[in-house]
């Protein structure tokens, strides 16, 4: 029984890693133009369609902006998607977004997510990381476009906010648990 069980992990985990082909790797990732330009329109987007997203921002010292992730896989997940840190009209760096997840899921799922960072110890956090883990950050809280309204003013103030956006397809469960953030630097 217990080999049975040991091969349906692996075929699970082949399956999931099989995902991960549909999903573009960083060197085939858009030029720092594209990234700008998706990530600054996902921004406006959801400032324009989210009351607390607009107060976050005209509050927060930057956003890093991921407007298209890409989900995929079935028990075991994978994602992946580029953004740009963004403060007023100037672009600070260019961000990728790794994850995975265990658990009871299946299917395929892009949705974007935007961190408002609203303090400098946050801001500093993540340019001095060479690469961290969501759940290592300071101060985290976590919201989507449609609960949004459950944030208060105490998480306007410190740490990070994250807010996700334009979600897509099939695929249950949003989180940021078993996410990497890193920087590069983009094609031009």
């Amino acid at each position: 029984m217990k080999s049975i069980k040991s091969i349906s992990i692996h075929c699970l985990l082949a399956l999931s890693i099989s995902a991960m082909t549909l999903i573009p790797t960083r060197a085939g990732a858009a030029s720092a133009s594209d990234i700008d330009s998706a990530s600054r329109s996902a921004l406006q987007s959801l400032l324009a369609n989210n009351p607390k997203a607009n107060a976050l921002a005209s509050q927060s010292l930057a956003v890093l902006v991921f407007p298209s992730i890409k989900k995929a896989g079935f028990i075991v997940a994978v994602q992946r998607g580029v953004g740009a840190l963004i403060r007023g009209n100037r672009t600070l760096g260019y961000f990728e977004t790794v994850g995975g997840s265990y658990g009871f899921q299946a299917g395929i799922q892009a949705y974007g997510y935007a961190l408002f960072f609203m303090d400098r110890q946050s801001l500093q956090y993540l340019n001095a990381a060479r690469g961290w883990n969501v759940g290592s950050a300071p101060s985290l809280v976590v919201g989507n476009a449609g609960m949004s309204g459950s944030l208060g003013t105490l998480n306007l103030k410190n740490g990070i906010v994250a807010i996700f956006f334009n979600q897509r397809g099939l695929m249950g469960g949003l989180g940021l648990q078993g996410t990497k953030i890193s920087q590069f630097s983009p094609g031009y």
